[in-house]
């Protein structure tokens, strides 16, 4: 039997969420799943890529309110007419829609999934998470501290929670010639030592200012540093800003936002994510990937992916003059650099690879549905 697989989310943009519904669009066998994605609405060029791979993008517009019927109403038609085995929602408001639309919708299987650090979530945001992972009938989380947080703040039974790490597609390979043109692009010299971070510019998570903190500390002990930063969003004025505040504007290089950050990442010599909160942390595996040490935050799902003393450091959060201190360690040594550099590639390959989560996902998709009793007597 193929089993029908609707997948619900809210923005369709370049996020790490839409990054695995593409390769589950790429990855699952058509022979065996037909595969729709429900949104509120999609940009830029990753939509595009997921319709390419045969998955239609069903968008309901956006939600006034997590209450807002007409939502819940436009995604109601699109289940009704595909008639899905399964229903996957993931983000808050995707899993609404799965919770609501397939309970309405009479979908065999309902699948609920946490891919956010719900730290800063009110408690009328718990209360509300609790009664839509309710209506479920099982629950993914992304790395283990989610897990934690499904079985002991929303209460959801252990056996009806499945651990799912998140995957990342291994990297292209990158011509060196590609590198050079793009150290010489961002004004990078032959002889320094490049710190990097790729993320959305929103300092209340990614924590920017503590980087260019920390990083500031480091400039007083080298003249050789660059800290390349890859990223738009609402924080990079601030960003700008604080960098000429701290009189470290001509050592920071802004690139803005890039569709693929793969070859930025072989213009880094060190990798840093110091985030006040992370569900998982995808740009650290694509760092990893690209043999490059880590040092982040110990926070949220973090501590799953970077192995403290081995592919990295951990530090505490809001922390600059510990942060700078373990990039400085980095700093000052390359053959350090390489070791961990080379023991996170084979972690990333090893645990995060696209390969084991496409199939994690397929496991889980028929085990649910040989265990679901409407499935059960359908022809296989």
């Amino acid at each position: 039997m193929k089993l029908r697989i609707a997948h619900c989310l809210e923005t369709v943009g370049s996020g790490g969420v839409e990054q695995r519904r593409l390769l589950l669009a790429r990855g699952l066998d058509p022979a065996r799943y037909e595969q729709i994605l429900i949104c509120t609405k999609s940009l830029g060029g990753l939509p595009e890529q997921i319709e390419a791979a045969g998955v239609p993008l069903h968008r309901i517009g956006v939600f006034r309110t997590i209450l807002d019927t007409q939502r819940y109403r436009a995604a109601l038609r699109v289940i009704r007419a595909f008639r899905p085995h399964i229903i996957h929602g993931a983000v808050y408001e995707g899993v609404a829609v799965a919770a609501v639309c397939g309970t309405l919708g009479r979908v065999p299987v309902i699948i609920g999934e946490e891919t956010s650090e719900p730290s800063g979530r009110s408690w009328k945001g718990h209360l509300l998470f609790r009664a839509l992972m309710g209506l479920t009938h099982h629950s993914v989380a992304v790395s283990p501290a989610v897990r934690d947080y499904l079985v002991d703040r929303i209460r959801l039974p252990r056996r009806r929670v499945s651990l799912i790490n998140n995957g990342v597609a291994a990297p292209r390979v990158i011509d060196p010639a590609e590198t050079a043109t793009l150290r010489a692009k961002l004004g990078i010299g032959a002889g320094e030592t490049v710190i990097g971070i790729v993320g959305r510019m929103f300092d209340l998570q990614k924590r920017h200012s503590d980087l260019l903190a920390a990083f500031r500390l480091l400039c007083d002990r080298r003249q050789d540093l660059r800290l390349l930063i890859v990223g738009d969003g609402p924080d990079l004025a601030m960003a700008q800003g604080l960098a000429d505040e701290l009189g470290i504007a001509e050592r920071v290089i802004f690139a803005g936002y890039v569709a693929d950050p793969r070859p930025y990442y072989t213009v880094m010599d060190i990798f840093t994510l110091p985030s006040a909160f992370e569900a998982f942390g995808l740009v650290l595996v694509e760092a990893m990937y690209a043999h490059l040490p880590v040092v982040a935050s110990q926070v949220g799902g973090i501590p799953s992916i970077v192995a403290e003393g081995e592919t990295g450091f951990l530090v505490p959060p809001g922390n600059p003059p510990r942060l700078a201190d373990r990039l400085g360690a980095l700093v000052d040594d390359a053959p350090l650099r390489r070791r961990f550099g080379a023991a996170g590639a084979a972690r990333a390959q090893e645990r995060f690879s696209a390969e084991r989560y496409l199939g994690d996902v397929d496991a889980l998709y028929q085990r649910l549905a040989a265990q679901s009793p409407r499935l059960a007597r359908l022809p296989r």
